[in-house]
């Protein structure tokens, strides 16, 4: 998919206008919080806010600033997974999820030396993938991608326990957000 594809269906998921009152995001409007839309210049009321500003920071604050666009040209299937990741938990929490997965595969160091755990995208994390890719394959993708979501669906159980109100989401972030 590209990215045009994957922010429309990302926008499809959210929907238009929402506030929820359990949702601590506030306002939303296709699927950007009010904090974020203002810390982009939006100055406006949420209901109002436009599509093709919620386009440009998807592809600008959710792709390419943490670097997803990155691991698409080696992985795009697990690239989608980090991008959606990254809009629902931020960025930084879906590269952790990598980077751990990356190092629990490693084979203890046999395959590629342990990554820095950074939560950032950089040549280390890069290469690792490079690396798990070139020794497993394709199938090296379709492990991580399990790995990566393993994680995701874990921290929305604990997220659900420790905060009752975010039982209201948990079905729907199993639903539309784990394979």
């Amino acid at each position: 998919m590209t990215i045009e594809q994957l922010i429309d269906n990302v926008i499809a998921i959210e929907g238009n206008y929402s506030n929820h009152p359990a949702d601590r995001g506030g306002p939303t409007r296709w699927g950007i919080t009010e904090a974020v839309a203002r810390s982009n210049g939006y100055a406006g009321e949420m209901r109002h806010f436009p599509h093709h500003q919620a386009v440009a920071i998807y592809k600008r604050n959710y792709w390419q600033h943490p670097g997803f666009d990155k691991i698409n040209e080696h992985a795009p299937r697990l690239a989608e997974e980090l991008f959606d990741t990254g809009i629902n938990m931020g960025s930084p929490v879906a590269i952790g999820f990598l980077q751990r997965a990356l190092n629990a595969l490693n084979r203890n160091g046999q395959d590629f030396s342990d990554i820095k755990v950074d939560r950032k995208i950089g040549p280390a994390t890069v290469g690792a993938l490079k690396q798990i890719l070139t020794k497993r394959g394709k199938s090296g993708e379709t492990v991580l991608l399990k790995a990566v979501e393993a994680l995701q669906g874990e921290r929305y159980i604990k997220l659900a326990e420790q905060r009752p109100a975010n039982e209201a989401f948990l079905y729907g972030w199993l639903a539309n957000r784990i394979s």
